[in-house]
């Protein structure tokens, strides 16, 4: 995973910092609306409440704009959408498997945004459940290295569930199970490490190894399926080396 990985957080960063902003904020703040709807307004007794507001505030969101957020959805304020969660599958070149995770309030406008997103870019819709048994559930939590060494990390939080910890040049990445990711980033905070983000996210079991070329073809893809309203995460069991990657960021 360690090029995808690479690759998603490097762009994630870029995005806080270009026009891609406020597309970000607007996913940020559904993911809160939507927490809150399913699981009470009180970041304390709801951590997926807790993960969303944490991870919004790490990404500059405005405190107002949270805080609005977790009202509407917990039916303290007004207004709000009634998000629904689609997940849609497909292909995109080269075989690479893609899960597209949507929170929609309009079934019929997410499925023609995908579906014209993967038609345009060398990707096709597939049916349901012929991609999802490629990918297993897994908390994945994210931190800044710093001055940590892996060491340091696998400390921290291996008795609480992590299975294992990812380099990812400046930052570290641990998977857990789903259930136990709660467990590793209150480890961390115990251990008084910052972290950047704990998200449930779905983590391929076997990857296809890209080449420069199909790289930049599977990026553009990625980029335009994340540019739809609709579309909240994109999961591809893609890897891309170290040595392909500095060729793709040339």
């Amino acid at each position: 995973m360690s090029g995808h990985s690479k690759w998603a957080t490097t762009k994630h960063k870029k995005a806080a910092l270009d026009s891609k902003r406020g597309k970000l904020f607007a996913k940020l703040i559904k993911n809160i609306e939507v927490a809150a709807r399913a699981g009470g307004s009180d970041p304390e007794g709801n951590p997926t409440l807790y993960d969303a507001i944490y991870k919004a505030k790490k990404n500059s969101v405005p405190l107002d704009n949270i805080e609005r957020a977790r009202k509407r959805g917990g039916g303290e304020e007004a207004g709000g959408a009634d998000w629904k969660e689609i997940m849609y599958e497909g292909y995109g070149p080269n075989g690479v498997a893609l899960l597209v995770e949507c929170l929609s309030d309009n079934r019929n406008r997410a499925a023609t945004e995908v579906r014209t997103a993967l038609s345009r870019n060398g990707g096709n819709l597939a049916d349901p459940g012929s991609v999802a048994y490629l990918f297993a559930r897994k908390g994945v939590v994210l931190l800044p290295k710093g001055s940590l060494s892996e060491d340091d990390v696998l400390g921290a939080v291996l008795e609480a569930g992590a299975e294992e910890v990812n380099d990812l040049g400046d930052q570290f990445e641990i998977i857990s199970e789903a259930g136990d990711m709660v467990g590793v980033r209150t480890a961390l905070q115990q251990a008084g490490i910052d972290y950047d983000s704990a998200d449930a996210n779905f983590v391929p079991s076997m990857t296809v190894q890209l080449e420069a070329e199909g790289a930049r073809k599977i990026f553009k893809l990625i980029d335009a399926l994340e540019d739809c309203d609709d579309v909240q995460n994109v999961f591809a069991n893609f890897d891309v080396s170290d040595e392909v990657m500095a060729e793709v960021d040339a």
